[in-house]
């Protein structure tokens, strides 16, 4: 079967922490196999040119990107209060955070989870996020990405911890605390991002896909499968696909409006991308609903249909 999971509520609908809280205490309860949080800072005016989403000119950001809690916090708000359930970030902006910190941070939630971080991982692409607050400039995003893989490695393996990268050095130290366990690394990559999907195969457990269809994921995959095979690596490579939610819908509605579903077509969907090759599948179902009653329930329907039809 899929795994699957569910996002936390981040956005500025909900009432921070309480609802946190709720919601990763049902979620867990209901049977899922994850909660997933994800990293937003700021939301600019100017959308014009490069400051749209995406960096797609003049692409309008969604307005639910306004105020969204921070990413780890939320994510310890969760570990707080449930005990076997999966904790990812899909994902983190690590150009947006000081390397050995965030190191720290994620070796700190793993310890704390006793071992139930998955740490999703991105290079970035905002232009406005950039020049807000990251550590490099966007255009040594992908450097930055690296360096991080290489200060984690060492950060989360045995004492004395050494490394040295073009920014940041240590000759012997001791940092801690360490993970409970081995952190699964997962990178964000687009289907076609040649040069990203390279890194996947070469640094990372697995791909984090999302605005993909079902059959980008089976060709993608391949693809990894090729780069796997040229890097001389045997170990498998998982695939984690996000299906963006924005709008759930009491019944089924055909044509279907973008990024909007019923639960019935939800689950749908989980089988689709299931079916490519997904190993977890989780929904953004906070983002397209009212509170967190409501997202309980959906979230408790979406389950069952999954699961009774057999994913």
């Amino acid at each position: 079967m899929v795994k699957l999971g569910v996002s936390l509520p981040q956005f500025s609908h909900y009432t921070p922490g309480a609802d946190v809280v709720a919601a990763a205490r049902a979620i867990e309860e209901i049977g899922y196999d994850s909660l997933w949080v994800f990293e937003r800072f700021l939301v600019p005016e100017d959308q014009s040119g490069s400051h749209g989403l995406y960096s797609v000119p003049g692409l309008a950001w969604p307005e639910i990107y306004r105020g969204v809690t921070d990413a780890l916090v939320t994510l310890s708000t969760a570990a707080a209060v449930t005990e076997r359930i999966t904790l990812g970030t899909g994902v983190l902006v690590v150009p947006l955070h000081l390397p050995l910190r965030l190191a720290r941070e994620l070796a700190t939630l793993d310890a704390f989870s006793g071992g139930r971080l998955v740490a999703g991982l991105g290079a970035g692409w905002s232009p406005d996020e950039f020049a807000a607050g990251a550590a490099v400039p966007l255009s040594e995003r992908g450097r930055a990405l690296d360096d991080f893989l290489d200060i984690a490695a060492a950060v989360w393996g045995p004492n004395p911890v050494s490394y040295s990268t073009q920014r940041y050095e240590v000759g012997a130290a001791d940092i801690g605390p360490k993970p409970a366990g081995r952190i699964p690394v997962l990178l964000g990559a687009g289907a076609g991002a040649d040069r990203a999907l390279r890194r996947v195969a070469a640094r990372a457990d697995g791909w984090v896909a999302s605005g993909v269809t079902p059959e980008q994921v089976t060709a993608t995959r391949a693809r990894l499968a090729e780069l796997a095979a040229e890097a001389g690596r045997t170990t498998p490579i998982s695939c984690t696909v996000q299906i963006a939610v924005l709008g759930v819908t009491g019944t089924s509605v055909e044509p279907r409006e973008p990024l909007t579903a019923s639960i019935e077509q939800l689950v749908a969907d989980v089988a689709a991308f299931a079916e490519a090759g997904a190993d977890h599948v989780y929904l953004t179902l906070p983002a397209g609903l009212r509170d967190v009653k409501e997202l309980i329930d959906r979230a408790a329907e979406l389950h069952a249909g999954v699961r009774a039809a057999g994913i």
